[in-house]
């Protein structure tokens, strides 16, 4: 990993280089200064990223930008940026406004609309859509809306949600009580659909946008003309059980082989056993080694170790235990990008969930 120190702004930048032109970079973006105005931290991360990527990254294109912020109400409205670009209420832990996650390819002409970017890379056509939201009178009705709507796209750019759709997150605002509604509403939409017997990589996780009346956001990755044979599903069995065993349809993890990679997604992972149940309640410590030593699993099933790891984003209920969490972070991952994030998990009992992004 290097890191760049900008005014204002740290860049954490995660590098992968293949045998083919297209190098691919994650960066973690942290502002430096709490005390600024919203405005000034903003500002100080787009002018790192900016220069990031023309003197860093040899002007690589940005396909995915997501701003965790600590107030969307007030601060979504000071962001206007095209393309896959998502903005969530999941408060930076470092005392920070805003911190942003960006995934750039260099060697692609991107194709950037309002919540999307596609590209075309190795051969098949990349679609990342973002800030997919509806009314609704609840997070059941809602959720149905965004999957039928984001079905309708897919057939607008000849793929399925069974066959093309590789990863999605979805942020339920107020988890403890909505949880329930969207995952009944992704069960109705996937069965529909076909999803039985294999599902999608997902995080499901607390966070909301500037109107309150929105109570589910999702955004999505696919990939047309992706093969059956090239995407991969993670189990760790000996680890983690099937979700479905407990009436949620995501997979653990999915890994998808390209010409000269492997991309491996991993869900948004817990203290979890293969009972699925809650491993170590109230111990915010042992949660976070079994959630790692699950996230290890899943990643050696695909032939990955934490070496192969880019980005991190990491997931706490209480505040209070940032300190100890980002301690055994930089213990043990002194050199990956990573953001420590406010938002609940789907159950109370979990104190913590991560999720991360692989290059092999």
């Amino acid at each position: 990993m290097a890191i760049i120190t900008f005014d204002g702004a740290t860049a954490e930048i995660f590098e992968f280089r293949s045998k083919t032109n297209a190098r691919e970079y994650h960066v973690m973006i942290h502002a430096k200064r709490p005390l600024d105005t919203f405005q000034e931290q903003y500002m100080a991360l787009r002018m790192a990223a900016m220069l990031v990527q023309k003197e860093h990254l040899n002007n690589a294109q940005p396909v995915m930008k997501r701003y965790f912020v600590s107030d969307a109400t007030n601060q979504a409205l000071f962001i206007k940026e095209r393309g896959a670009v998502s903005i969530i209420q999941q408060p930076p832990l470092d005392g920070t406004k805003v911190a942003l996650w960006m995934l750039l390819l260099s060697d692609i002409e991107i194709t950037v609309g309002n919540n999307i970017t596609e590209y075309d890379w190795d051969g098949f056509h990349h679609l990342w859509i973002s800030n997919m939201h509806h009314q609704g009178e609840d997070s059941h009705e809602q959720a149905l809306s965004i999957f039928h709507g984001y079905v309708d796209e897919l057939k607008n750019h000849r793929c399925t949600l069974a066959d093309n759709c590789i990863r999605t997150w979805l942020y339920i605002n107020d988890v403890d009580n909505r949880y329930k509604g969207m995952v009944r509403a992704r069960n109705e939409v996937f069965a529909q659909e076909g999803l039985t017997e294999h599902f999608i990589a997902s995080t499901g996780i607390a966070g909301r946008q500037a109107d309150p009346k929105i109570f589910v956001q999702m955004d999505a990755y696919a990939i047309r003309g992706i093969m059956p044979s090239q995407i991969h599903y993670l189990h760790a069995s000996d680890h983690l059980n099937r979700t479905i065993e407990y009436g949620v349809s995501f997979e653990r993890g999915t890994y998808v082989d390209h010409s000269d990679r492997r991309h491996i997604f991993i869900s948004g992972t817990a203290s979890i056993n293969n009972q699925g149940q809650v491993m170590y309640e109230h111990d915010i410590r042992r949660q976070t080694d079994r959630m790692l030593e699950n996230v290890q699993a899943l990643l050696s099933e695909a032939g990955a170790t934490y070496a192969n790891v880019a980005p991190m984003i990491v997931y706490l209920r209480d505040p209070a235990d940032y300190t100890v969490v980002r301690d055994i972070y930089e213990e043990c991952f002194p050199d990956k990008p990573v953001v420590f994030l406010h938002a609940p998990v789907c159950r109370p009992g979990w104190l913590i969930e991560m999720e991360c992004m692989a290059v092999l």
